[in-house]
This record gives structure tokens, sequence and C-alpha cells, in this order.
């Protein structure tokens, strides 16, 4: 059985992420979302939030878990017998950094692999920060992100304005 790992932030989860989990279930039996714990950046939604609203926009997805994780990616793949990552990349100037983290990656665990998948033209301008910014000024965002998305940052947007 193939399993995957799909690592990132997802503050706030996009439909550009949402079009890299329909593609990865394409090429894997399993994959797992693992949501960063990041305690170096603000963030609109904790980390357990996250995976919450996550888990509610993927529910008609049964091979597809989400789960926090801190510390090192190559840590949380060994504990879960996972050797494939899968990364979303925007544009060619995505690489240089993913591709700096997938040597770093391969150094530490020499049989991860890492599956890159380009997004969508439609979705190759989706950012989660320009989608959180777009919103805190009242930009329409409604085709960015997924409906249960927009409703829970309509809500944690306005008790901040």
């Amino acid at each position: 059985m193939k399993t995957a790992v799909y690592p990132g932030s997802f503050d706030p989860f996009t439909n550009g992420h949402l079009d890299i989990v329909e593609r990865s279930i394409r090429v894997v039996d399993s994959l797992t979302i693992a949501v960063l714990k990041n305690t170096s950046k603000k963030s609109l939604f904790s980390p357990e939030e996250r995976v919450e609203i996550i888990q509610e926009v993927l529910k008609d997805y049964p091979q597809v878990k989400v789960q926090t994780f801190e510390g090192l990616l190559v840590d949380f793949c060994r504990a879960h017998n996972t050797r494939i990552v899968i990364r979303g990349l925007r544009a060619v100037s995505d690489f240089d950094y993913e591709h700096a983290i997938f040597l770093m990656n391969r150094k530490l665990l020499p049989d991860l692999e890492t599956m890159f998948l380009m997004a969508g033209s439609d979705n190759s301008f989706i950012s989660s920060t320009i989608v959180k910014e777009v919103a805190y000024f009242g930009g329409n965002i409604a085709d960015q992100v997924p409906a249960i998305v927009l409703e829970r940052m309509k809500k944690v947007i306005s008790k901040h304005v």
C-alpha cells in the first residue's frame, strides 16, 4: 500500500491545497495531511482548528487523515512508516526552496521520495498568505477556499476588525 504525507501549515486550507489532495489520492492509497505546529508564525487558526476544518472539508475522502506535527518532517515520516512526501508547486520560483528541502530530507532519510505536483492554472496564484490578506481587507475569496473555510475565516476576521 502506497502511503504519502502532504505537509504544510494550511492556514487557511485553500482550493489549491484541495487540488493537490485530490490529485495525490489518484496515485497513492492513503494520504496524511500533516499540519505543522509553527509557533513562530502568527496564525489565523490554531493547528487544532486547522485539523478540524480540513477534516470537515475532506469528510468524503476516507483515504485521507489529518493530524498535527512538530519538529522534523523526516521524523514524522519515520514514525508513520511513510516514504513519500507530496509537495505542491505554484510556480517555478517555488522550486528552489522546495528543492533545498528535498535535498535535506533525503540526506536525513535516504529512502524518502518527494513528489512535486504543479498547481493547476486555476490555482497557481493562490497562497494562504495572500488569501488571508485579501479576506482581512474585505476582498472576495469565495473561489479560492472551500465554503467551510470561508465561513470560518469570516467569523475569525470579524472578531479582529
